[in-house]
């Protein structure tokens, strides 16, 4: 079915940049990451210009599905009000504590500062979610160096610092796990999205590496590369004409979008218990799409054209 008991109490009293159990079991109440805290690192929808490299926030949405099952959570931004408005709503309707930091992922000092100010609040900090990410449509031969430079700080630099702090700060003495949120357009090659496909690619790889390194140290690492979800910015934005886009998503084998449920749940698989042995996999949740999704250069060329215009 895809759900958790009717409880709901998957993770109850779990928290992201949280400490999980070390058995690898679920309680009997369901409370897979009881205790633990996650931090969530995210930028929200980063659209850097083409031209300039200038970041435009659009704003995302994250399904933090592992606060709704007991998880503590901090979750990071460059957008502090964005953050504060989340965590209320969060706290509101879960009862579990969300801290609301203000972050760059680009800037050490200020990860710094946003990790301590979390151990501060909670203590621990057992999951780490990378989230940062930065995107648009455009063609390689058009693309500025600016902002090429951007999405590679933003999505690979971004996660190299956020991971080396937490590792240096709780996870070397204590363990814990981390959530790459990548993508699959480096695996065959994706129009228009060299850029994004680069540093996913890159974040793939640094997600094995670390496996490698810091598995002895208890320390687990993972991707996620989620295919195209409805209701999302990204979506609208990344996803082509909506033509089209019912065409590709008719000949994928799942014939359908996914749920930003779904990638959430995927999330909460890797960060749990329940994924104890796991480590150094890109997990994709895309229904299958890359496999035969088209690489339509003209129509997603004309795309852009027309979405940066929005």
């Amino acid at each position: 079915m895809g759900h958790c008991s009717s409880s709901g109490a998957c993770l109850a009293g779990v928290a992201a940049f949280v400490a999980e159990d070390r058995t690898g079991h679920c309680s009997s109440s369901g409370a897979c990451l009881a205790g633990v805290a996650a931090f969530v690192a995210i930028v929200g929808k980063q659209l850097p210009n083409q031209k300039s490299g200038e970041i435009k926030e659009q704003g995302r949405q994250i399904p933090f599905v592992p606060v709704r099952h007991g998880c503590h959570t901090v979750i990071a931004s460059r957008s502090l009000p964005r953050v504060l408005m989340a965590a209320r709503k969060l706290a509101g309707a879960t009862g579990r504590r969300c801290l609301p930091l203000c972050m760059d992922v680009r800037a050490p000092p200020a990860v710094m500062a946003a990790v301590d100010q979390a151990l501060k609040e909670f203590g621990r900090i057992d999951i780490l979610i990378n989230c940062a990410a930065g995107n648009f449509l455009c063609p390689a031969g058009a693309l500025s160096f600016n902002a090429f430079k951007t999405v590679m700080d933003i999505d690979t630099s971004g996660t190299f610092n956020v991971s080396r702090v937490l590792y240096e700060k709780f996870f070397r003495d204590h363990g814990g796990v981390i959530v790459n949120i990548t993508a699959t357009l480096g695996n065959r090659g994706q129009a228009l999205q060299v850029h994004a496909g680069s540093a996913k690619a890159a974040v793939d790889a640094m997600t094995r590496h670390l496996a490698v390194e810091w598995g002895p140290q208890n320390i687990r690492v993972n991707s996620l590369a989620p295919g195209p979800i409805s209701g999302t910015e990204g979506l609208r934005r990344l996803g082509g004409p909506q033509s089209s886009l019912s065409t590709k998503v008719t000949v994928s084998p799942l014939q359908r979008l996914g749920n930003k449920t779904e990638i959430a749940h995927s999330v909460l698989y890797l960060a749990s218990p329940l994924a104890s042995y796991v480590t150094g996999a890109v997990l994709v949740a895309d229904g299958g799409a890359w496999l035969t999704f088209p690489n339509d250069v003209k129509g997603l060329a004309d795309f852009a054209s027309f979405s940066s215009k929005l």
